[in-house]
């Protein structure tokens, strides 16, 4: 473990507090006038999503986690599991659905994906911007079905619901953005 001093704190930087994973959402350093300068800040904990706001003296030391980045290809689901193989030592971990949160919305197998691990622990997933899946189910797109902004929902192949144009069918390849889930453009 790295201990760095909270003056070093940055955007995006991982935090082990009290044996807790945390990561720093924001941050600020506080000179008042009158007393010892301090730094306030949100942290987000990566294992259940919530946010505290803490407040540390400027220059305390703490726990920075080291987060590793390994790039892996989502093979299958076995029961309500993830299977993901590492794309460098071939073993196979399972991933439950609750820790890669939307991310499995838009996992098809053979998708790479990079996991964020801390220790043996799989504590997120690294999506592209933007991936390509194939519309299961929606409404046929009508000649003339032109409408400018006009929507109607999609469920795509990895059951995720996204509103598309009226123009787009079934069976058709589309990208949707892995931040927001909105539909971006026909793949191809």
């Amino acid at each position: 473990m790295a201990t760095i001093t909270t003056n070093d704190l940055k955007n995006g930087m991982s935090l082990d507090l009290d044996g807790d994973l945390m990561q720093v959402v924001d941050f600020q350093h506080v000179k008042p006038g009158k007393g010892h300068a301090f730094v306030r800040t949100t942290l987000k904990n990566q294992r259940t999503g919530a946010q505290v706001d803490r407040t540390f003296r400027a220059g305390e030391k703490v726990e920075r986690a080291v987060i590793d980045k390994r790039d892996m290809q989502f093979l299958y689901r076995d029961g309500t599991a993830y299977v993901f193989m590492d794309n460098s030592t071939y073993d196979q971990i399972n991933v439950e659905p609750e820790t890669l949160g939307d991310a499995a919305d838009y996992l098809k197998e053979s998708d790479s994906a990079v996991l964020l691990m801390y220790g043996d622990e799989v504590v997120g997933v690294d999506l592209p911007a933007a991936v390509v899946l194939t519309i299961a189910e929606t409404e046929p797109g009508v000649q003339g079905d032109r409408v400018s902004g006009a929507s109607k929902p999609a469920t795509l192949e990895t059951g995720k619901v996204v509103n598309v144009p009226l123009f787009v069918n079934p069976g058709e390849a589309i990208k949707v953005d892995t931040r927001t889930g909105d539909y971006i453009s026909r793949a191809g």
